[in-house]
């Protein structure tokens, strides 16, 4: 310390130790003659130090500028807890606490197969706080190609559909939106991802020389008045079933 400088009070220590722990940074010229500025972003889960990080810029204000914005997002996020998880253990914890207990056993069986197929091979070793947007657009646009589990060895088109990217992306946004709630990470960078289109299939009736056939047929197995209700109202399968 100078011999020149004032000493510090107790009140300004207290002052600044405030500070340091709420995450604001302070800013100082170095040497060099660039502007550092300097923020806790978060302390050691093991140790309990702090963890600083710094910012450089030419002019003052310009330090000032890019020092607000990694301390706005260090305030969206719990820096102990962060970089903790891969993806692959994110997604197999929202899996079990998240997922299961909230949708049919069907469909999480369905988001099982996505992460131990797709997403634990694919992404699963990135830190869950170090995902990106284009992680997960590269991601999905191989597995346009190639996203297929080869089940047998001259199994030639791996490509995955359009109904299933799309459906490992609702999972994903999902997923990560809880990563969100619970403070891992500041934004869902599925949000801005490209998605294939919805594939639309065309629709099959019956021929009208066959209609005879079908109701005979229905008639002959004693179903005819179900069948001919369906034929005429178009009816869902399943709402034709609960009048049984």
């Amino acid at each position: 310390m100078s011999r020149n400088r004032p000493p510090v009070s107790r009140k300004e220590l207290i002052q600044m130790s405030k500070k340091r722990a709420n995450g604001e940074g302070n800013i100082r010229k170095r040497k060099d003659g660039r502007w550092e500025g300097r923020y806790t972003a978060g302390h050691d889960p093991e140790t309990g130090k702090a963890i600083y990080k710094s910012v450089l810029a030419k002019t003052q204000k310009e330090c000032r500028e890019k020092l607000a914005q990694p301390i706005e997002k260090s305030g969206k996020i719990d820096a102990d807890k962060s970089g903790q998880y891969t993806v692959e253990e994110w997604c197999w914890l929202w899996h079990e606490n998240y997922c299961k207990p909230a949708v049919k056993d069907s469909t999480a069986e369905y988001y099982r197969s996505y992460i131990e197929h797709h997403i634990a091979p694919n992404i699963g070793k990135i830190k869950l706080s170090k995902l990106t947007t284009l992680d997960l657009q590269k991601f999905y646009n191989k597995a346009k190609t190639k996203g297929q589990v080869k089940r047998y060895e001259n199994m030639k088109d791996l490509s995955l559909s359009n109904k299933t990217i799309r459906g490992l992306h609702a999972m994903l946004r999902q997923c990560l939106d809880q990563a969100v709630q619970e403070r891992l990470i500041p934004y869902n960078p599925a949000a801005g991802c490209k998605l294939p289109p919805k594939e639309k299939k065309e629709m099959q009736t019956l021929p009208a020389e066959k209609i005879g056939v079908y109701l005979a047929a229905a008639k002959d197995h004693g179903v005819l008045p179900m069948f001919y209700l369906e034929l005429t109202t178009g009816i869902r399968r399943g709402e034709l079933v609960a009048l049984l």
